[in-house]
């Protein structure tokens, strides 16, 4: 007698052959889970500490971001006439700070005039980094304090940027600042997280 379809056999080897691929999707899809769970807690990780910095940044009211960036400004403008008094042969082609900073890269000249200007002023490179990291966030939108607008702020700025900046070289930066504004050069700042 002849079998039209196939036979025992075959169809229970088949069936083994579905089932060992079916537990391995399924182990696969398992594996899948487990890397999106560690994923998502990453991504909720990260999104929490950007919610943080947000508000970190919401946090400066108009009048103190006002302030800041004005002391980062008049920071970053006595470094440039500092670097132009030790360079007056290239002051046309220095224009602005950006201009120092682009060609400083370029130039052993310019790199060691402005490591020369920062140096005299009491800064470092991370002050300048932080002053105008500063200054692109805020700028556009801050008011500049004039020198008799600031008059009402000397000797309370201080414990205002102590007090209300939580990134410690932007608080170092802004300090310094402070100093090279109101004083001519920066002195020694001693760091929050230092005093404590």
């Amino acid at each position: 007698m002849a079998t039209d379809g196939p036979s025992l056999e075959s169809l229970s080897a088949t069936l083994s052959r579905v089932e060992l691929k079916f537990e391995s999707i399924n182990i696969q899809f398992e594996e899948l889970d487990e890397t999106a769970a560690r994923l998502s807690d990453r991504l909720e990780k990260h999104r929490n500490t950007l919610d943080q910095q947000v508000h970190e940044d919401q946090v400066l009211s108009t009048l103190e971001t006002n302030l800041f960036v004005t002391y980062a400004m008049d920071t970053l403008r006595r470094c440039h006439s500092v670097v132009l008094g030790k360079l007056p042969d290239l002051a046309p082609s220095l224009p602005t700070v950006a201009s120092v900073l682009h060609r400083k890269a370029r130039n052993r000249q310019v790199r060691l005039a402005w490591e020369s200007a920062l140096q005299d002023l009491g800064l470092s490179s991370t002050d300048i980094t932080a002053l105008c990291t500063l200054f692109v966030m805020h700028g556009c939108r801050a008011e500049y304090f004039g020198p008799a607008q600031r008059q009402h702020y000397v000797g309370k700025v201080e414990v205002l940027i102590r007090r209300v900046v939580t990134n410690p070289a932007l608080r170092d930066g802004l300090l310094r600042a402070v100093q090279v504004v109101e004083v001519g050069s920066a002195g020694t700042v001693m760091s929050e997280t230092l005093e404590q």
